[in-house]
């Protein structure tokens, strides 16, 4: 959640910081704040709940400084107020002025704070981060770097943070575990930042902080250690993001542009690793354990959210094209069930972000029970891609908007070429293969044909927008499709909607239905066609009316429904990569009809880095 930003250089500190801070907003917008030192080192916070911009306004003409920290908020201990916003500061009247910054929470906060309040310290908020605030300002004897690391020997949980104190006006402290944390390295400067994405504009040099790692920086030197005090160097390297790729450009909402950017990502995603000419797929990323996967017992399949439904299909995939037994969990459940993880167990963990805790932690616990480890993720460099022992990028670039489009289709398209790369070592002949192929190479092309209905179905949704409750099914490889159009309804528009597959509709659901309650079906052609018109038949004789997503040429269906949003016909595991394009339109033209918030749904943030 929430998203750091801070700077030491010799520029403004302010206008690096609210521009990091607005391209971070999509990590967390309950409130948001800023520290700066100004001149010898006075410091200067402001906070205010609400948007970035709130924040801006605050501040005016003031806070110049050329050393910061600015943070933007998503609550987790603590309610959305300005005294619960960042940065948090030590004790008034014990303290020292220091002023932080924090993604994470501290497990052991309460204790902690329980220790520090015998020791006179008065509180101001709710939160676990002022409590950290206040450890450090108690360990200090003018040595914030010491202070720092020996404040986080005592905490358990995940951190992110940023530190600045007046008593070292030329220096700034950062550490990591658990939370994401990058340092951008420029000229006499270092730009430091949850995401790349606040840091592109500046430089394309950075560094990711490992672990219980600890960076004291000043204008022009960086030292980083463990928590230990251990000295270790990190690995410098150029930032794949391009700062286009992060604009918003011509479009209204970061998530209409990143659903017309599909065609593009899963043509960059497929680049280099769909062989057509030798039928071959290339994925340098697991290579090396090639054998294992061919011979694996049984793959589990972990994540949340949208990445669980992506994970999904990627069981239908592994079971129909690679003919091994495949599961999948969800990650926050795995963690905790003591899972058995017997040999030959591989475990893919898919997360766009490849930060998000539950998903990371599963992670851990299936690699210390002897799982082969693999990761589908986006972000290059991220823990999940870091701890895993092997791995594909998605490769669709970066995504802003919080609710996931580019990314899963990204993540499908993963799951799809590793069930191919596979099944080709057991059972797959070269001909299928070879078919399936052609047919993935036609996917971006056919994606952009389902985009050219969005006045269609942008009309279509209009005329349901006001129902507050809809049903979406589907059968097979469509089940986590319509699973995934629920979701993205409920994430963005508010409305009321449940997935699930369409014949377990029968067995209690279909109580629900009643005159003109919207009812979407995945229906497209494929080997449960005619039991999916069935379910059709058993909606319309209840009064619901029928969305259907089906093959383009199918004349049957087109009389059984109100509405039809059209995909060409592509093989059936290849369905659920154009199957939920009209679904994600659907749920974005909900949104904006309905005057929501598309990119900054309320109580969610783009990135789940804490449990």
């Amino acid at each position: 959640m929430c998203g750091i930003i801070a700077y030491i250089g010799r520029r403004d500190a302010k206008s690096i910081l609210i521009e990091g801070l607005k391209r971070l907003e999509y990590r967390g917008y309950d409130s948001a704040g800023v520290a700066i030192l100004e001149g010898a080192g006075d410091l200067q916070r402001a906070r205010s709940v609400g948007r970035v911009q709130g924040l801006e306004e605050l501040l005016g003409d003031g806070f110049n400084g050329s050393v910061g920290v600015a943070h933007t908020r998503w609550a987790t201990h603590g309610g959305v107020s300005e005294p619960n916003a960042h940065p948090h500061v030590d004790d008034k009247k014990l303290g020292h002025g220091i002023a932080l910054v924090h993604n994470g929470i501290i497990e052991n906060y309460a204790s902690i704070k329980q220790w520090l309040a015998k020791k006179n310290h008065v509180f101001e908020s709710e939160t676990d981060t002022e409590v950290l605030a206040h450890l450090i300002g108690e360990l200090y004897d003018g040595d914030l770097e010491k202070a720092v690391q020996a404040a986080l020997r005592e905490v358990t949980g995940a951190y992110a943070l940023a530190v600045i104190c007046p008593k070292e006006p030329d220096t700034l402290v950062v550490a990591r575990k658990g939370s994401p944390l990058m340092v951008g390295v420029g000229a006499d400067e270092y730009v430091i930042a949850s995401d790349s994405s606040a840091i592109v504009a500046h430089t394309k040099q950075a560094f990711t902080l490992e672990d219980y790692t600890v960076a004291k920086i000043t204008r022009d030197s960086i030292r980083t250690s463990t928590v230990d005090n251990v000295e270790i160097t990190p690995e410098i390297r150029e930032l794949e993001v391009d700062l286009e790729e992060i604009e918003l450009g011509s479009f209204e909402h970061y998530m209409l542009k990143e659903i017309y950017e599909q065609p593009e990502a899963i043509k960059r995603c497929f680049q280099g690793r769909l062989d057509l000419r030798d039928g071959q797929v290339r994925l340098g990323g697991i290579s090396e354990f090639a054998r294992k996967l061919a011979t694996a017992k049984r793959i589990v399949f972990i994540g949340q959210g949208t990445a669980l439904h992506a994970a999904m299909i990627g069981e239908y995939l592994i079971e129909h094209i690679a003919k091994i037994p495949a599961e999948v969990e969800f990650a926050s459940e795995f963690r905790y069930r003591n899972p058995i993880v017997e040999p030959g167990t591989v475990v893919i963990s898919i997360s766009q972000s490849g930060e998000t805790a539950d998903t990371l932690a599963a992670l851990t616990e299936a690699k210390q029970k002897g799982a082969l480890t693999v990761g589908l993720v986006n972000v290059v460099g991220s823990s999940i891609a870091r701890e895993t022992d092997a791995g594909i990028y998605l490769r669709v670039g970066p995504e802003i908007g919080v609710a996931s489009t580019k990314a899963f289709l990204g993540q499908v398209a993963v799951a799809t070429m590793l069930a191919a790369y596979i099944g080709r070592r057991r059972f797959y002949s070269q001909d299928d293969l070879g078919s399936l192929l052609n047919e993935m190479d036609r996917i971006p092309s056919l994606i952009s044909r389902v985009l050219e209905q969005s006045d269609d179905i942008k009309k279509a949704t209009s005329r349901y927008i006001n129902r507050e409750n809809w049903l979406f099914l589907g059968r097979g490889m469509n089940y986590p499709v319509a699973l995934e159009g629920a979701l993205k309804l409920k994430e963005i528009s508010y409305i009321h909607a449940e997935g699930m597959p369409a014949a377990e509709m029968k067995h209690g659901p279909i109580a629900l239905i009643d005159d003109g309650m919207p009812v979407v079906f995945v229906a497209t052609k494929n080997s449960q066609y005619e039991k999916v018109l069935s379910n059709i038949e058993e909606v319309r004789t209840r009064g619901g009316h029928v969305i259907a997503v089906a093959t383009e040429g199918d004349t049957d269906i087109q009389s059984m429904c109100e509405d039809v949003f059209w995909v060409p016909d592509v093989a059936e595991p290849l369905q659920p990569l154009l199957t939920v394009v009209p679904l994600q339109l659907m749920a974005y033209h909900a949104a904006v009809m309905r005057g929501k918030d598309v990119d900054k749904p309320r109580n969610l943030a783009k990135s789940v880095t804490v449990e």
